[in-house]
């Protein structure tokens, strides 16, 4: 559906907002808007923004296998992996031990501790989707919550604002950052980027017709200790 706002001078390209309307018009609206404005017959119609609309795709909903135990060539390749990790973290440890040198004990325990409660989040997160690691979008209304990307900036209850009619809102779905991939936003010229963004909609599920309601979404970055 078209946004809320449209330009001012020709009425023809609908916007969500003045930051999208801005980017449109340096992306080549300032061309064609003159032309609609001098007073094109079809001002009702939808404008063409081939350089900014983001490309569609259908969206396959498929409901979550079970997790089955790996097989023997996969403890393999995963004994293969770590060996290497380690050689990594090896490497990358000898160049920093200079720098934490000058930490006291009680710091480089809390940051030790802080890294490791981060990595376990992390490693979480990849081995839950790896069986799909397309995946767009997870879906779960009122069932078990989000899958987090770290243990940092996760809301609490008094985070989450009711709905409008008073009800709570609860976690309905969340967008997974493999959508980055599918939208092609380094074509924009922008920064667009998330860990996950989750969803939380109205528990009562209320409202009537077709409507669109405001709903709660946050939006969780990766954590710095995230590689």
């Amino acid at each position: 559906c078209l946004g809320p706002r449209c330009c001012g001078r020709c009425r023809r390209a609908a916007y969500c907002g003045p930051e999208h309307q801005a980017l449109d018009w340096r992306r080549g609206h300032r061309r064609s808007c003159g032309q609609h404005a001098a007073g094109d017959d079809s001002a009702d119609a939808i404008p063409e923004h081939n350089e900014f609309l983001f490309p569609e795709y259908e969206i396959l909903i498929e409901p979550e296998e079970p997790e089955f135990p790996a097989d023997s060539t996969d403890d393999e390749q995963g004994a293969e992996d770590t060996s290497k990790d380690t050689k990594e973290q090896e490497e990358h440890g000898a160049t920093g031990i200079a720098a934490f040198k000058s930490l006291d004990e009680e710091t480089l325990e809390a940051m030790a501790k802080h890294e490791t409660e981060e990595e376990k989040i992390f490693q979480m997160f990849k081995k839950q989707i790896a069986a799909e690691p397309e995946q767009i979008i997870r879906y779960c209304r009122g069932g078990e919550g989000p899958l987090w990307v770290s243990g940092e900036n996760r809301p609490e209850e008094k985070d989450i604002p009711n709905c409008v009619c008073g009800a709570k809102r609860i976690f309905e779905f969340q967008i997974m950052p493999q959508l980055l991939n599918h939208l092609q936003v380094d074509s924009l010229g922008e920064s667009i980027d998330w860990g996950t963004l989750v969803v939380y909609t109205c528990a009562d599920s209320c409202g009537e017709g077709n409507e669109y309601l405001e709903e709660f979404i946050w939006k969780q970055d990766y954590s710095m200790g995230c590689t």
